[in-house]
């Protein structure tokens, strides 16, 4: 089977082409398993399936590390649209790509040798009805709200970008980089708040434009970077009156950025697209 590793701002995935390469779908979560390991895999955050859209040119059939499915990732269609441009199968410099039934749309920017180096994408609007996201509430909307978590009360704003995400501020901590979040991330993801597990991300405010950030995954872990969870951070952001509508979101694996038309209720996110190389795997 052939495959492409990929990468955008560290959020690592591989990329299978599912219009060639035909997997029955009972054995992907497994498939997925086994790959992803960092020893014994090709290693990654997932993988993610390439396949002809339904209801758009092509379609993202995204799986986290542990073989669950996963409704979208910023990141990862961002990586999408570079594979589908740079291997001919689209000439188009503006595509749709679908996400577990939701449309996308992406421009692409090309450098001196006519690849794609940078995605803007629409993601769409930002969800805040708890029960929609979901996360239980007595709240029609969930910001700057108390949670206990690991015996210690925090304050959290809920986001969905197509999947669920907690940002909890970090101010009071001087260097974000010495969180725990190996301990506190599992802690947030599995609550019982959240029916569906949530993605978590650690905020710090460092001025009116940008943040730092890490993410804790559902399914996966710490990554190097969210796209989805940059735009919840954004309008969360936003929401509790910390910075303006467009900001820089720092990741451990690079920058991202995110802004929030609130006229028109769109999130904005625009960041690089890597191929790392192709391979040949004999796992299954």
């Amino acid at each position: 089977m052939r495959f492409t590793k990929m990468e955008g701002c560290g959020n690592d995935y591989i990329y299978i082409n599912g219009i060639k390469e035909h997997i029955d779908e009972g054995r992907k979560p497994e498939l997925v398993r086994c790959l992803s390991d960092r020893h014994f895999g090709i290693g990654g955050d997932g993988v993610i399936f390439i396949n002809k859209g339904k209801q758009a040119e092509f379609e993202m059939e995204m799986y986290n590390a542990d073989g669950s499915r996963s409704q979208m990732c910023g990141n990862g269609i961002r990586c999408v649209a570079k594979y589908v441009y740079d291997r001919g199968l689209t000439d188009k410099k503006n595509i749709t790509v679908e996400s577990f039934g939701k449309v996308k749309y992406l421009e692409l920017t090309t450098d001196a040798d006519n690849k794609v180096s940078k995605v803007r994408v629409n993601m769409g609007a930002p969800v805040l009805n708890a029960g929609e996201i979901p996360v239980i509430s007595d709240n029609e909307k969930v910001i700057d709200e108390e949670i206990k978590a690991g015996g210690k009360t925090y304050k959290m704003t809920c986001v969905s970008m197509g999947n669920p995400h907690a940002v909890v501020f970090m101010n009071d901590i001087d260097d974000l980089n010495s969180l725990d979040i190996e301990k506190i991330g599992p802690e947030f993801e599995n609550h019982e708040r959240f029916p569906q597990r949530v993605n978590t991300e650690f905020v710090k405010v460092i001025d009116r434009n940008s943040v730092q950030m890490r993410v804790w995954e559902r399914g996966t872990g710490e990554t190097l970077a969210c796209g989805t969870g940059s735009c919840a951070t954004t309008v969360a952001c936003i929401l509790n009156g910390y910075t303006e509508d467009k900001i820089t979101v720092r990741l451990l694996g690079g920058e991202l950025t995110c802004e929030w038309d609130r006229e028109n209720d769109i999130v904005y996110m625009t960041g690089p697209a890597v191929s790392v190389f192709d391979g040949e795997t004999d796992i299954d």
